[in-house]
């Protein structure tokens, strides 16, 4: 026990001392908290002395001089028709009805340059349902050759006029004229049209259609003068339909 006693300090020998420590006192010592230190982040340090310090208040944006101001209307008063936004329009829609009813009335080339598909999606419609009534199932038929035509009338007149047309101007123009066939189905649905008198009847509708259309086509494109050169092919389009109707 002696011996140990006697190794005990040089087996704890080192050359840190404690009593050569000083004892910081921090009774009343200054500290300057707002000095950043070595390793400790302050978030004034990513600041040039230039910057204006925020002066708004909490939960509330300040104003942004460079955004646009918001011109526009909540109120629902203020909002286009429905209708109007998805491009049905009743009134292009009747005037182009009483175009195409009225063979000389002349055609309004601004509202006939639409490509609006309502009206000749109805009447194609009701070509059919027609058809139908009459015992005639064939609305394959009516979509198939309405679909076709429109693509050789339309490869037609973008080779012979000089303003091109969309193909979507063509249908809407060959839909709407397809109204006088309507007509035409709808009186086979009562009396037979394989005869004389219906004979006549089917020849005088299908230059009723291709009459309408050559017309609003010439007013359309400016093709003054070949308005005999568009009615030919709008004429075999519609005879198809007047065979379908008849037979």
């Amino acid at each position: 026990m002696g011996d140990l006693q006697q190794f005990e300090p040089d087996f704890y020998q080192s050359g840190y001392y404690i009593d050569d420590q000083e004892q910081p006192a921090y009774g009343n010592q200054d500290i300057d908290y707002d000095a950043p230190s070595h390793g400790v982040f302050a978030p004034s340090m990513g600041l040039s002395p230039q910057d204006p310090p925020y002066r708004g208040q909490v939960f509330q944006p300040a104003d942004d001089s460079g955004t646009a101001e918001y011109t526009g209307s909540d109120t629902f008063e203020d909002e286009p028709p429905l209708l109007e936004e998805l491009g049905i329009n009743f009134d292009h829609i009747w005037q182009k009805t009483l175009t195409v009813l009225n063979p000389i009335k002349p055609a309004d080339g601004s509202i006939m340059n639409e490509t609006d598909l309502t009206g000749p999606i109805l009447f194609c419609v009701a070509l059919g349902a027609t058809l139908l009534m009459a015992g005639k199932i064939h609305f394959g038929y009516v979509y198939g050759i309405s679909a076709m035509g429109c693509l050789g009338m339309y490869t037609l007149l973008n080779l012979m006029s000089l303003v091109a047309v969309s193909y979507g101007c063509v249908a809407s123009v060959l839909g709407y004229c397809l109204l006088p066939m309507v007509g035409l189905s709808t009186f086979a649905i009562v009396f037979t049209l394989q005869g004389i008198l219906g004979t006549v009847f089917a020849l005088l509708v299908i230059g009723w259609c291709s009459l309408s259309a050559s017309k609003i086509f010439i007013s359309t494109l400016a093709m003054d003068g070949q308005q005999l050169l568009v009615a030919y092919p709008c004429a075999l389009l519609y005879g198809v339909f007047a065979l379908l109707t008849v037979f």
